[in-house]
């Protein structure tokens, strides 16, 4: 590939509270990110813009306009509990007529919209956890009968955002509990599932026209003590004091069982264009009382940190880390499919003489 300028976006919204200090998810550690991806991007050969967008488009606008870049890689991740910025932001740079990273809008909104997504997939004959639902009020819960345990979300959260020791519930009480819960503290309704007790895979995937699935990676929970449900909560994910973090780990290559492994990607491959994924993502799952896989989520603005997630998938798979993001800006330049560049916000559209 030619030399490219590359626009590198990130969410630079600053909270108002400070992080904490064994918090891996807060903003430093995302800096450092950038700047470790804007390195790797150099190293293929390509210059590249670090641009941080905090609640200002206008002004992303202008620095687009000045960069001219040939392609923006897309790193915007939504920090306000229940916003749906991520699809706005990619439409908007779609609409300004520059190539983006990653999925389009439609599929960063529906990875947000975790409901509207598992409907999708079972429409399509994906195989979802059963009782999934989506509770608005508490009063909702006497309105079917559930099968527990059950496992509680926030309905546009990710990151494991609202996940907790109390997520899984076994009594109407937990479940009615936890709900109000959610609701107090998140301002979104609830996405309720049957909690599921088999293995857990994450299962990367990437590129465009042809995409890859990466080698598996298992979620090890057998060191956790019985009295924390075995969950990737945000404490397993971020907080590195927690015993959630510290025996919890990842297996990667998982050890998987031949025919299982070839299920469980082209399920995951599937998932993952079904919801319009495009580029790079990655598909959580996790297997059923009878063995079976089914699909927990789709991801489609997983973390691209080195060595982390997708990354460290795609160094099993023999892909060094600059040439995976090499791979997502190539992916950039082949679709998504049906997508036409009309650059809304640079064309110039004369009038029409009045009566014609």
């Amino acid at each position: 590939m030619k030399s490219l300028r590359v626009a590198l976006i990130y969410n630079a919204f600053r909270d108002s509270q400070p992080g904490e200090p064994s918090d891996s998810g807060s903003e430093d550690d995302l800096r450092l990110m950038i700047r470790h991806m804007a390195r790797a991007i150099r190293r293929l050969g390509h210059s590249v813009v670090i641009v941080p967008l905090a609640d200002d488009l206008a002004a992303l606008q202008r620095k687009l306009r000045r960069i001219r870049p040939d392609v923006v890689f897309n790193q915007y991740d939504d920090v306000v509990h229940g916003a749906l910025y991520e699809m706005r932001v990619a439409s908007f740079i779609r609409m300004l007529g520059f190539p983006i990273t990653g999925s389009p809008a439609l599929g960063l909104g529906l990875s947000r919209d975790k409901f509207m997504a598992l409907s999708l997939l079972k429409g399509a004959e994906i195989p979802i956890p059963t009782d999934t639902a989506l509770i608005a009020r508490v009063g909702q819960i006497d309105e079917r009968k559930w099968h527990f345990p059950l496992i509680i979300h926030p309905g546009q959260e990710h990151a494991g955002i609202g996940l907790d020791r109390q997520s899984v519930v076994e009594t109407k009480t937990a479940l009615r509990d936890k709900v109000r819960e959610v609701i107090r503290d998140y301002h979104q309704p609830v996405l309720i599932q049957h909690f599921l007790p088999g293995r857990e895979f994450n299962v990367g995937v990437v590129g465009g026209k042809r995409p890859r699935v990466m080698p598996l990676a298992e979620v090890d929970y057998s060191g956790l003590p019985e009295s924390i449900p075995p969950i990737m909560s945000y404490a397993a994910k971020w907080i590195s004091t927690s015993i959630e973090y510290k025996r919890t780990r990842v297996i990667c290559p998982a050890k998987v069982e031949p025919a299982l492994a070839v299920r469980i990607g082209e399920i995951a491959a599937k998932a993952f264009r079904t919801i319009g994924g495009w580029g790079y993502g990655r598909v959580d799952m996790r297997l059923d009382e009878n063995g079976d896989p089914r699909v927990l989520e789709v991801n489609c603005n997983p973390c691209l940190d080195n060595g982390m997630g997708l990354a460290r998938a795609a160094k099993r798979a023999g892909i060094s880390y600059p040439n995976l993001l090499g791979l997502i800006i190539k992916a950039a330049f082949e679709g998504p499919p049906f997508d036409l560049s009309l650059p809304i916000f640079t064309l110039k559209l004369k009038s029409r003489p009045r009566g014609k």
